[in-house]
């Protein structure tokens, strides 16, 4: 590992942040001799939420032993800047080391980061030395922990490797078998939108789905209006369907100003049964309490599936779907 361990740079600066949480803003001289782990995360990101076992338990394990573990929260959508929401995330997810609120995008644009998560590792010395982008190799990131720590002289740890117990939409994708990709459903970044007539940008419009989706195609019915960032229902009965080819499907979706709505969720026409996610029930009803990324599905075996979701009240935003 000493030989991949290369110097990658100087660890940027954290005085962006809006607001801290779980700590005073750390300056470089709280810094100083410490191993610094920064990982960049959003609070509806699935890949992110996904790695956030392993980040938790490297921050416990390795505590006491010189690392600070630093999650820098950039939002993707617009109400991911209420500090509110990532102050109840925070707390949600067990998140229990500091957290740097970057909510201008100062401190992601200080290391010119381009993905969530991102992980940054940097030695006693404040110099980065390693990297992840995205999902995995966890056990590689721990080994690049250890052999820090072990260079600023803390080695009185165990050299086992963590193993989190990950739950709900915190446990890996099933990589081989998924066949289906990340969807927005605002206009800046959609694809594979099916409805006839495609979509009308900005402006209420009454859409109706295909007599078929193919994979990866979605499609809207009734009264919606797509925007940049979200398609919003414009009245109750509204339905978005998606065709996919995983084990998990996840929505980000918000709900109107005023309260919690339902909604019920088919797997190909029937109500999910075992298949469901863990925020429906057998039957697909679920609430939309807050803006969030919602398990929908948990389907085995992994074939094509067709999931539609029905909302009983006006004001929905849908924003993303997510797959694992």
């Amino acid at each position: 590992m000493a030989a991949e361990l290369r110097v990658e740079g100087k660890l940027p600066q954290l005085e962006g942040a809006t607001e801290w949480l779980n700590s005073p803003p750390l300056t470089p001289s709280a810094l100083r001799n410490k191993v610094v782990l920064v990982e960049f995360w959003t609070y509806t990101c699935v890949n992110w939420r996904r790695t956030l076992p392993y980040v938790r338990a490297w921050a416990a394990k390795y505590k006491s032993q010189g690392l600070v573990v630093i999650g820098v929260h950039t939002p993707e959508f617009s109400f991911e800047r209420d500090l509110a929401n990532v102050r109840e995330f925070t707390r949600a997810f067990g998140i229990e080391y500091p957290v740097a609120v970057d909510t201008d995008y100062r401190i992601w644009r200080a290391f010119r980061n381009e993905y969530w998560p991102a992980l940054y590792l940097a030695d006693g010395q404040g110099r980065v030395r390693y990297h992840q982008f995205g999902e995995g190799n966890y056990q590689q990131t721990e080994l690049a922990i250890q052999q820090l720590l072990s260079e600023a002289g803390h080695g009185d740890f165990s050299r086992d490797l963590v193993s989190p117990d990950a739950r709900g939409l915190e446990v890996s994708a099933d990589w081989r078998s998924l066949k289906s990709p990340e969807t927005y459903t605002g206009y800046g970044l959609a694809r594979g939108f099916a409805s006839p007539g495609g979509a009308v940008v900005g402006r209420v419009h009454l859409y109706t789905a295909p007599p078929g989706l193919l994979l990866n195609e979605w499609a809207l019915s009734g009264s919606w209006t797509v925007g940049k960032e979200a398609a919003v229902s414009n009245a109750s009965g509204g339905r978005i369907a998606f065709r996919f080819h995983a084990r998990d499907v996840n929505l980000v979706m918000a709900p109107p100003v005023g309260g919690a709505v339902p909604f019920q969720v088919l797997l190909d026409g029937k109500p999910p049964g075992g298949s469901h996610g863990t925020d429906v029930d057998e039957q697909g009803y679920g609430t939309l309490g807050e803006p969030a990324t919602y398990q929908l599905i948990r389907a085995l075996p992994v074939v094509d599936h067709e999931v539609e979701i029905e909302f009983t009240t006006a004001g929905v935003a849908i924003f993303d779907f997510t797959f694992g």
